[in-house]
Formats: structure tokens, sequence, C-alpha cells
């Protein structure tokens, strides 16, 4: 047997007012972020009651992976760690171990790679095992997915629907925003990263037949002296309402679950900059459990299953 469980690793969230100073604490451990950000974070977790959508959906996502593969004949666990918030990827391989694991497949919940997005878990993943000792479950990785058909399928869909309010005759140059977190442009995984991004805007902007796109990022936090990653999506909003767009679409690409990057970044912030501006802004969903999201997976996982 290669593996006798799946690990989905994500970023992690809060579920209350309570949680979210130590979440905090968490994510920006080692980094000099100015005490005013570190204020105005907390302040937009107010605004949903301290509680982020990641660890539901994550739930959601493992659920649904573990139903999908079990219809394909492999009936395998799926755990949840997370890097900044319970449940710790240090106690879900405790878990493992306690279950009888042995030999894991990590599958590391973000499209494109990036030593935030990738690297980090891993490292976070070998120091739990140093941490469990000889108990620990041997963990291998699933390869990227940024361009696999059935997610850029799974985008395409969403994007679509993000289209549906907008008046038809408008659609065709109605511009088309695909949103990733920011990262610091110095980083040596950044070009990477940025050509991943692009590759899957590209994609998805073909699929739909749509000319109109661009890529924006967001989120970005850090010294304000670094450089990172541009332009910023208040900067592309405010652009298109400057040349005349009276609708937009947003695709959040580079994420694969509603997070408070994603409600309050651009449901809250990047919206009301459009507003004022009197340009509708239409969101599309990221692909949370979209069954053909979750069908990509298990397919993934079946083939790292034979490949072994």
């Amino acid at each position: 047997m290669p593996f006798d469980a799946i690990l989905l690793l994500a970023f992690g969230g809060p579920e209350n007012m309570d949680e979210v100073r130590p979440f905090l604490a968490n994510v920006l451990r080692g980094r000099p972020v100015p005490p005013q950000r570190l204020e105005a974070v907390v302040a937009h977790y107010a605004l949903f009651n301290g509680r982020s959508p990641l660890k539901a959906i994550t739930l959601r996502q493992a659920d649904a992976l573990h139903m999908a593969l079990a219809d394909d004949g492999l009936d395998l666990p799926v755990y949840v760690g997370m890097r900044n918030w319970h449940p710790y990827i240090h106690a879900s391989l405790k878990r493992m171990a306690a279950d009888g694991v042995g030999r894991a497949l990590g599958v590391i919940m973000s499209a494109q790679y990036s030593e935030a997005g990738w690297q980090r878990y891993q490292h976070d993943v070998a120091a739990a095992r140093e941490r469990l000792g000889s108990r620990a479950p041997s963990v291998t990785y699933l390869p990227g997915w940024h361009d696999h058909p059935l997610f850029i399928d799974a985008l395409s869909d969403l994007t679509q629907r993000a289209f549906a309010p907008i008046p038809q005759d408008w659609r065709p140059t109605t511009p088309l925003v695909f949103t990733a977190h920011s990262v610091p442009s110095v980083l040596p995984s950044t070009a990477r990263y940025v050509a991943q991004i692009e590759t899957g805007a590209r994609l998805v902007a073909g699929r739909l037949g749509h000319a109109a796109w661009r890529v924006a990022y967001q989120s970005r936090s850090g010294d304000p002296r670094t450089p990172w990653l541009e332009p910023d999506i208040g900067v592309v909003v405010r652009q298109l309402a400057a040349e005349g767009a009276r609708e937009c679409v947003v695709c959040p690409i580079g994420f694969v679950c509603d997070h408070m990057e994603v409600v309050y970044d651009l449901d809250t912030e990047a919206r009301q900059i459009a507003e004022g501006l009197g340009l509708s802004m239409h969101r599309a969903s990221t692909v949370n459990a979209h069954p053909t999201f979750i069908r990509m997976l298990a397919a993934l996982v079946r083939q790292e299953w034979e490949r072994a």
C-alpha cells in the first residue's frame, strides 16, 4: 500500500474573536508587520464576529474528497492539518499516528507554488514529524495542479456564473480580473508563482472565450518598504472605473476556499471602492467543495496511488 491516509494542509483560521489575536500571533511570528496593520486586521475579523470560513470549508473539502475516493474504491481516511490554528499539523500527525497511519499523502491546498504556499507547509510537516519522532507517519506530497483541466473547468464554471447578472450585450467587454495573494517580489519562488497565476488565468479566460482580462494582487502585508507583487486590486478597480467600465468580474484564482482575504479584502474593501466609483463588482466563488474540484483531487490521489 503506497499510503494509508490523506492529509489536507491548509492555512487555518479563527472561529471567534477570542481566537483572533492568538491566531494572528501565529501568522505573524517573525514578520515585521506594523502594529497599525495588525489592529486593522483585527477590525476586519470583528466585522465577521471573528469567524473565518476557512476551517469549515476545508473540513467539507476533506469529507467530499473522502467520499469521492471511496466511490472510486480507495477508502482512505482524510485528515486536516492547519499551519496557524486548530487542528494544527502536529496535532493531526499525532492523531494519525495513534490511528495507525504509517504513510500519508500530503495535499497542500494551494494551487500555485510559492514559498508561503508550499515550502512553509513542508517545513512545518517536517518539524512536526521530528517532534513526534519514530511514531510519525511519513508524508509525501501531491504534485502541483495549477493548470489541471478539472481545476480550470471548476474555475470556468464559477466565473461564468459571476457573469450572469451582467446584461448579455455588456459581457464580452466586461473586465475580468483574476486575483491572487501578493508576495514579496524578491523571493526566489515568485517568478514561478506569477507564471502559474498567469497560466491559470489565461486558461480560464480562454475556456470562456473572454479577451478582456488581467491579473491583480491583493492582501499584501509586511514591511511597506519591501516590494510586493502589483498591481493591487484596489488600484485596478480604480483604473477600470477611470476607463469607463460599469461592471467587472473578479475571480480569486489564487485561493481554493473563502477566507478573510476573500470575504473582507474582496467582498468588503474592493467592493466598497468599486461601488464608490459607480462600478458594479461581481465576485466568482472560490472552488471550495465544487464537485469538479473534488473530482480533480480524487483523480490526482488515484494517479499517485497507481504510480507508487
